[in-house]
């Protein structure tokens, strides 16, 4: 069992189990039992935690994510750095990355739903870069598809601040190699747009089902990043629209002056495409023409297939032969021999039967015999076999859960039928999945029957996601009633430009098709972003005076009902608040307080005994080294000490009673002895 399984960190997190594992670091579902909720927990790796340099890297990951707070990115909620364990405790995401979710989908996405995820994916990347943080690793595989359409990028493992944007071809860049931009497979200076190269590939693996570059070897891919320029989009798929390509080879421009200048720009084009999928980009005019450098000449690449790594030829189309016709052999029949009639040669009667000459009649009937035996023979050859002979049958192909345009073409398959395209139905099978057919695969059917009508699903039944802009949240959600959808609990967002209450942003996007009754999660304005101030002093004041200063400064009371014992502060006065004095703080800030109940009774001193003090001595005879000494009167332990017996022979004890009293002593536990005293002497 893995070590940390069952643990319970810094008294709050038990590790539940196992979830990933990275170059660097586990990653762990744990519970937080303060807040009684599910997270995540990455724990540097144990053979990597003695490294000085992959201890500063992992806790540089943690200082760059801790910085960012944005619904696409994987929010961090605590970072523990001790001599012996580094970790940091992150959201927990129900979901699967985007890599599974497009390979569920057969590796290509429609240009709708590719949008919808680049628009999230770019707009993390905005937030990143605008507090300086370049994420270096941007892959399917590292951003998070959640179950209602929305993603989230994760893993900073390798990010890095700008200042220090100098890369090399790292055992981490060869791992993400299909991704990488040319500037980081070259090692040299990178910065924020290199990660919107990284972005443009994944757009391209979105809408072709393919990467741009494929190779043998991680070096061999880096080397075409460098030098050569992937096929378009369009030349793979004409059906995508140009204005798509046209942002994806921007951003995958191999020369980064050619690129966007920042994701704001980027995701400003997808913007404007989401309003226009029409809209022409004409990027031409604006790009600086790189100087020609014949070192660095670019050349054509055949692409290559994602799954054998060999190129794909060319496609080519080739007449196909017809069947030939079948044909029946049949065996010739015997005819019945003619009858002959035997003539007695006897004069009488030869002369008694002979009219004239016989030879003509005995042509007439031969020649009558010939034509019906011909006659006969035609029919029998021609017509009876059809009569006679069994129908010939053939066995309808089983079409059923095949996919319409892989078998529409296919003749050795169909054997002579016609497919006949019937109608498309919602269904959960995949769209252009074969569900129905007519005749049914697997019956014997006769010559004339030569045609297969199918049922072809359309995938399961989806509503696709209309405009949301500009309105409120009673309207939207009265929209998306309309359509079949509904509205999740909105979250909130400063806008300096949106009216506060009003759609800042929602997901599923514009144009998404998605499922009857999905939830659509959706961002309202809070209006301007309150600026902030420090937190005023409160400890020490009066309860009715800090909560009359709470409301001057427009916060919040929290708790403030809170009372203990306090020593110092008097009673009705604040012990102490939260947040602490001097704490940025806006307007809204929730604050609670901590009121004194006055010293506490238990701690009063206790009035000194009656009677008079004697001082009492126990001897320590018998015993060497430290020993516990206790003195009890009337059972009641009045003095207890150490002592070192090596050194003396006796310990005093100062006791104060009145009359007489026999007071007994225990050394080590063990009772040695009573000492009379009378104290009224």
């Amino acid at each position: 069992m893995d070590q940390y399984i069952g643990k319970l960190l810094d008294n709050r997190y038990e590790i539940l189990e196992l979830v990933g594992t990275g170059g660097m670091a586990k990653v762990y579902k744990a519970r937080c039992h303060r807040l009684n909720r599910l997270v995540a927990i990455k724990i540097l790796r144990e053979d990597l935690s003695q490294d000085a340099e992959f201890r500063r890297r992992f806790h540089d990951e943690s200082q760059a994510v801790a910085m960012l707070s944005h619904p696409n990115i994987v929010a961090v909620y605590d970072v523990s750095r001790s001599s012996e364990l580094e970790y940091i405790v992150m959201e927990l995401i129900d979901g699967i990355t985007l890599k599974q979710y497009m390979q569920r989908k057969g590796n290509k996405l429609n240009w709708r739903e590719a949008l919808h995820f680049i628009t999230q994916i770019t707009k993390a990347l905005g937030h990143a870069h605008s507090r300086g943080i370049i994420h270096r690793d941007i892959k399917p595989h590292n951003i998070m598809v959640l179950r209602d359409g929305s993603v989230k990028v994760a893993d900073f493992g390798i990010a890095r601040v700008a200042s220090g944007g100098h890369s090399t071809l790292t055992q981490e860049a060869l791992g993400s190699v299909h991704y990488i931009s040319p500037e980081q497979a070259r090692g040299s200076h990178i910065d924020s747009r290199s990660d919107l190269y990284s972005a443009g590939v994944v757009l391209y693996e979105m809408i072709t089902g393919r990467l741009p570059f494929e190779g043998d070897t991680p070096v061999s891919v880096a080397i075409q990043h460098i030098n050569s320029i992937p096929l378009s989009p369009r030349e793979l798929d004409d059906s995508i629209p140009e204005a798509l390509e046209a942002i994806t080879m921007k951003a995958m421009a191999p020369n980064p002056d050619n690129r966007y200048l920042s994701a704001d720009e980027m995701l400003a084009d997808l913007e404007e495409f989401r309003k226009n999928p029409s809209i022409n980009f004409d990027y031409s005019a604006s790009e600086p023409i790189p100087e020609e450098n014949p070192e660095e000449d670019y050349t054509q690449v055949r692409p290559i297939h994602a799954a054998s790594g060999r190129s794909l030829p060319e496609h080519r189309y080739e007449e196909e032969d017809y069947p030939p016709q079948r044909r029946r052999r049949y065996e010739d029949e015997d005819y019945p021999p003619q009858r002959r009639r035997r003539y007695d040669d006897d004069e009488e009667d030869y002369s008694r039967r002979r009219r004239g000459p016989i030879w003509p009649v005995l042509l007439a009937v031969a020649a009558v015999l010939l034509f019906v035996g011909l006659t006969f023979s035609f029919l029998w050859k021609t017509i009876f076999p059809g009569i006679l002979a069994p129908p010939e049958t053939h066995t309808v192909p089983k079409l059923v859960g095949e996919a319409y345009d892989a078998v529409k073409d296919n003749t050795e398959l169909l054997a002579g039928f016609t497919l006949i395209e019937g109608e498309t139905v919602a269904n959960d099978a995949d769209p252009g999945t074969i569900i129905d057919q007519e005749p049914k695969g697997g019956k014997e059917v006769g010559e004339n029957v030569t045609e297969i009508k199918v049922t072809i699903s359309g995938g399961p039944e989806v509503v696709e996601m209309i405009p949301l802009d500009d309105m409120d949240y009673q309207t939207a959600s009265t929209a998306l009633r309309n359509i079949g959808l509904k509205a999740g609990v909105p979250s909130y967002e400063n806008s300096e430009t949106i009216e506060q209450g009003f759609v800042i942003s929602y997901t599923p996007m514009e144009g998404v098709e998605v499922p009857p009754g999905t939830e659509v999660q959706i961002v309202l304005s809070k209006g301007p972003e309150d600026k902030p101030f420090p937190m005023p002093k409160l400890v020490g004041m009066t309860k009715a005076r800090a909560l009359a200063e709470i409301e001057n400064k427009n916060l919040k009371q929290g708790n403030v009902e809170q009372e203990e014992y306090d020593d110092e502060i008097e009673e009705g006065k604040v012990i102490s608040q939260y947040p602490l004095e001097n704490a940025e703080v806006t307007e809204g800030t929730e604050v609670n307080l901590v009121i004194s109940k006055g010293p506490d009774p238990a701690n009063k001193p206790p009035e000194p005994p009656a009677g008079n003090t004697k001082t009492v001595s126990v001897p320590l005879h018998g015993y060497e080294g430290m020993v516990s000494v206790r003195l009890l009167m009337d059972g009641v332990e009045v003095g207890s000490k150490l002592e070192d017996a090596t050194l003396n022979e006796a310990t005093p004890f100062e006791v104060t009673g009145t009359g007489q009293k026999e007071l007994a002593y225990y050394i080590n536990g063990e009772a040695r002895g009573t000492i009379p005293v009378n104290f009224d002497e």
